[in-house]
Parts: structure tokens; C-alpha cells; sequence
């Protein structure tokens, strides 16, 4: 199976040497193309740091992070510009959309930069409006979507460019649960009938029972890590949470 991701050997240092901290210890993974991988761990635990690492909103110490077999990790000015609105697509807890853009503007507004043609545009985002179920909202503005409609737009908007990885940054969390399960629901339509390749940070074990493979990372190296394989959800959550006992039950802190 090809290799959408490839992290190889990465630590990340911050401060100085008489005051440093290691946030990344030597981590190496890979992840599928097609495949739907959750990140977890303790509040400090460095996975968000290896989420901004992969998203190139921060830069490794060492090691190197391979997309599509393209070294991000060297990547600068105009390439790497290129590379964040194409290869990756994002999706915020706090949604981040545009209070001033409907939701149809919201989700075009990155092929709109890329230049594309108005017909291309329309045919995109209604099509991925109509898998995640938010056709009928497309000329509302934010303040008139509940939280679970205004995720889904961020949804669509990661999809719209056909990117090769999605990142989700804890997507639920400030969602409740009926709107947590819709989003997840949403994922699901994302990874198993449009391919998307997902990696997702969380601290929730429910949430993270969604997706095929779970990274559990503890002080900056990789602790264990499991794979849904033919298990139900619910087997593949109560594994999870067998994990979370191993590390403490620290994984629900908030982040």
C-alpha cells in the first residue's frame, strides 16, 4: 500500500541548553494512503507539537516528515505556501470560518485562491455539501449554523481541494455529543467513500474509536499503538481505554 505519510526519526527541542525541553523524542510512523489515524496522549504529551510539526506550522529539530515522498521538512517560501493550500487540509476545533463569507464562500474560498474557473468551483463544493449532508445551508452565514453544521462546513472546506492528508485538531471538542457523533459520522463518509487520508489528534476515546489505527504518545516517544482491524467500535473503545488505564487515565485532561 503506497505511503501518504512518512515520519522519520523527528525530535523537536525548544529553549536554549541551559534551559531545554524535548517535546518530540525520536518518532517514526507511517501512514496510509486512505488510511484514518488517531494521535493520543496526555496534555503534554507532544502530540500537538507533532501535529504543527506535520503541518509545517512548526519545523522539526531533526529527522524528516515525507508527503507524497516530498521532504516538507525542506520546503520554503513559495513551495511550502503551495504545499499547505494543495497537499494539506485543515479542520480547527473552533472551526475558524469566515464570519463574513456564507458557508458556500467558506468552503470555495481556497479554490477561489487557486484560481479555479466559477463552474468548477459550484460543482465542487455542492458535491462535497451533498456527502456531509449541508446542501440546504449553503447561503447561511456562521452565526446562523449550529456547532455541528459549522464543523461540517470545515469539513468540507478541508475536502474541497481534494488535499492529500487532512489534519484534525481535536474536532470535537467544542462540540456536544449529538454534534460530536454527526462530525465523526462525517469523517467516516470522508475517509471511506472519498479516500480522504486522515490523521487526528484527540484526547477522547469515543472519538478516536472512529478511526482504524491509534498512536498513543507519551513524553514525546511513541508508547504503543493499535489497529481496529475487525473489532467493533465498541471493542476497539474499550482497547483504547485499556491503554489509557496503562498511562495513567491522564488522556482526558484537557489540551
Amino acid at each position: 500500500m503506497e505511503k501518504r505519510l512518512r515520519i522519520q526519526d523527528i525530535e523537536k527541542y525548544y529553549g536554549n541548553k541551559s534551559n531545554m525541553t524535548k517535546a518530540i523524542n525520536h518518532i517514526s510512523f507511517d501512514v496510509n494512503d486512505g488510511e484514518y489515524v488517531s494521535i493520543m496522549g496526555a496534555s503534554g504529551s507532544g502530540k500537538s507539537t507533532l501535529l504543527n510539526c506535520i503541518s509545517t506550522i512548526d519545523r522539526v529539530t531533526s529527522g524528516h516528515i515525507f508527503l507524497n515522498n516530498v521532504d516538507i521538512t525542506k520546503l520554503k517560501g513559495k513551495r511550502l505556501n503551495q504545499l499547505r493550500r494543495e497537499e494539506i487540509g485543515f479542520i480547527f476545533q473552533d472551526f475558524n470560518l469566515l464570519d463574513t463569507l456564507t458557508a458556500f464562500e467558506n468552503i470555495a474560498l481556497a479554490l477561489t485562491i487557486q484560481k479555479v474557473n466559477y463552474k468548477d468551483i459550484d460543482r465542487r463544493v455542492h458535491d462535497i455539501a451533498s456527502a456531509l449532508g449541508i446542501d440546504q445551508v449553503l447561503q447561511k452565514y456562521p452565526y446562523e449554523l449550529s456547532g455541528g453544521q459549522k464543523q461540517r462546513v470545515a469539513c468540507a472546506r478541508a475536502m474541497v481541494t481534494k488535499p492529500s492528508l487532512i489534519l484534525a485538531d481535536e474536532p470535537t471538542g467544542a462540540l456536544d455529543s449529538r454534534s460530536a457523533r454527526m462530525l465523526l459520522e462525517c469523517l467516516e463518509v470522508l475517509n471511506e467513500q472519498l479516500n480522504a487520508t486522515i490523521l487526528m489528534v484527540t484526547h477522547d476515546a469515543f472519538t478516536a474509536s472512529y478511526s482504524q489505527r491509534v498512536i498513543f504518545i507519551k513524553d514525546g516517544q511513541i508508547f504503543n499503538e493499535i489497529k481496529k482491524g475487525d473489532k467493533t467500535r465498541k471493542q476497539f473503545f474499550n482497547e483504547i481505554m485499556d491503554i489509557q488505564t496503562l498511562l495513567g487515565g491522564e488522556l482526558n485532561e484537557d489540551i
